[in-house]
């Protein structure tokens, strides 16, 4: 188990960071002036300058892309309910990106910000659930239709 952690979040550090950088890829393209957005201003602000804003929102990225990919193994986890599996990856969600996009200034500050931030997560999060739900299901239908198909046809 502790080798499957540890190759999933070598895997997930470089995937969190490509993830990041589309990302603000797409909020440049929809500012729509031409230039590009790799961080927030209060994030440089904070940082001093833009290279060290980058710096840190880059490897803020990295950690969330293998804290998410470490936390799938949660999904293998056969002998816990489904409910159980969700709950904790969900916590465990919560507990990687939320800091993350606190100090990278993805939401304001404010116990408002904080709670648009949550809630828009949820949202996200439940949508995702509800399709990766839907597509186990009509596959674990599949299988059952054709494991029935090959047992009259015997």
């Amino acid at each position: 188990m502790k080798r499957k952690l540890i190759l999933r979040g070598l895997f997930g550090f470089p995937v969190g960071v490509a993830i990041g950088f589309v990302i603000t890829i797409m909020i440049s393209v929809c500012v729509g002036d031409g230039s590009f957005y790799p961080v927030t201003p209060e994030l440089i602000v904070t940082m001093g300058n833009e290279l060290n804003a980058v710096i840190l929102q880059t490897v803020l990225c990295g950690i969330m892309g293998a804290g998410f990919a470490m936390a799938s193994v949660i999904w293998e986890m056969d002998s816990w309910s489904l409910a159980k599996q969700s709950g904790i990856y969900f916590s465990v969600a919560c507990i990687v990106m939320l800091p993350i996009a606190y100090v990278t200034n993805w939401m304001k500050h404010t116990v408002g910000g904080i709670l648009a931030y949550v809630g828009i997560f949820v949202v996200i999060f439940l949508v995702v659930w509800l399709i990766q739900y839907s597509a186990w299901k009509r596959k674990i239908k599949k299988m059952n239709d054709s494991i029935k198909k090959s047992g009259r046809a015997k």
